[in-house]
Order: C-alpha cells, then structure tokens, then sequence
C-alpha cells in the first residue's frame, strides 16, 4: 500500500505523515482486504489547515475526502471520518447491486483536455487574448471513464467534485452528472436521437 502525503504552504513532518498514513491504513484495511494507492494533501491557507484524501479503488473509481481544522490533526481527523462515511456508502453500494458489474477500469474509457482558463476582468487588458479564445493559465490530462449511469453517480458522491463526465457504457455517449442545488443528482445525456422538424412537430429522424 503506497500512500503520498505532500504539502502546499505547509512544511509536512514525520509525526503528522505517521499519523495520517495510519489511520488511512487501519480504514482501508478494515472496510477492503487489498493494498490500495492514496494521496493526501496538507495545504494551510490564512490559518485554516485543509486535508485531501484521494483513494483509488481496486474498481477503478475514485475515493475522496476534505476535511478543515486549527491544526494539521483536526483538519486530518476530519477527512479520515469523512473518507470512512463515503467508504461504507460504496461497500453498502456493492451489495445492493451485483458486485461483478461495477468494473469501472473499462477500455472504453479515454483522456481529456483539462484547461484552466483565465478571465480578464479589462477586456482591453493586454493579458487577453487576441483570437477569441481564452487564456489558459493550466493544463492537464483528465481520464473520462467508461460507466453505466449508477456507476457515475456512485463515483460522483464519493468524491468532492461537483461534476463528472463519463462515456455511457450503454449508449457509448459522452455523459455528465452533476450535484444540484436541492442535494440530488442531475444527470445529461447528449447522445439524444436526431429527430427533424415535421409540420412544426419534432420527429425521430429514423
């Protein structure tokens, strides 16, 4: 079990990488009996200390935690519990469903652009740029996964993120789920079929 601990305007010492590796140890030992991968992040930011947890699971989906605290164990705490809370919603998940179709590392699965672009706030600022396209200030590679529908929403509520796109193993069209305001799910598919304009009245183009 590889678990990387870094730090972001913080100084990560030994106690506080003993201490985390630990007790992310003893939680994933407890709730799978297989050696996963993790990263946590320690970042201090104007006096608040913020953990991130992040665990591959051996399905493939991704397991996220965030926890805040006046120190590097309270913020650290935080994020284990609620690394845990999600880690029991995924095992309750897998025996409500059969376990042998939540394979998330599909081949159909590919990467994506991922840019971060910036907004100018002058649009005669000379930062912006001069041929209609943003300005990308970051870039990285994002892998879309192949899942079924459940399966994005479960990979959804397991993370911190607000949104996710994945190619629908179903329809094999690129989808997206997202957190709404209300606590629920939204889910678009855009592999809609075609339909034509028939006397004012829209109709399957097949």
């Amino acid at each position: 079990m590889t678990i990387q601990i870094t730090g972001k305007n913080v100084e990560v010492g030994d106690a506080y990488q003993t201490y985390v590796s630990d007790k992310i140890r003893a939680l994933l030992q407890k709730y799978v009996s297989r050696d996963l991968n993790g990263h946590v992040r320690l970042e201090k930011e104007r006096g608040l200390f913020k953990t991130n947890c992040s665990v591959r699971l051996a399905s493939g989906l991704l397991l996220e935690a965030h926890g805040e605290g006046g120190d590097a164990y309270q913020s650290a705490d935080a994020a284990v519990d609620r690394l845990e809370t999600r880690m029991r919603k995924y095992k309750q998940r897998l025996k409500d469903h059969d376990a042998s179709r939540t394979n998330a590392a599909r081949s159909g699965g590919f990467d994506a652009r991922d840019a971060i672009v910036s907004v100018a706030e002058d649009e005669t600022s000379s930062a912006a740029p001069s041929d209609d396209h943003p300005l990308i200030i970051a870039e990285t590679q994002r892998n879309v996964l192949e899942l079924s529908v459940s399966e994005a929403v479960m990979q959804l509520d397991l993370t911190e993120a607000t949104f996710l796109i994945f190619r629908n193993a179903g329809s094999g069209g690129v989808n997206l789920v997202y957190r709404r305001q209300d606590g629920h799910i939204g889910w678009i598919d855009a592999d809609v079929p075609k339909q034509k304009i028939v006397n004012g009245e829209a109709r399957s183009a097949g």
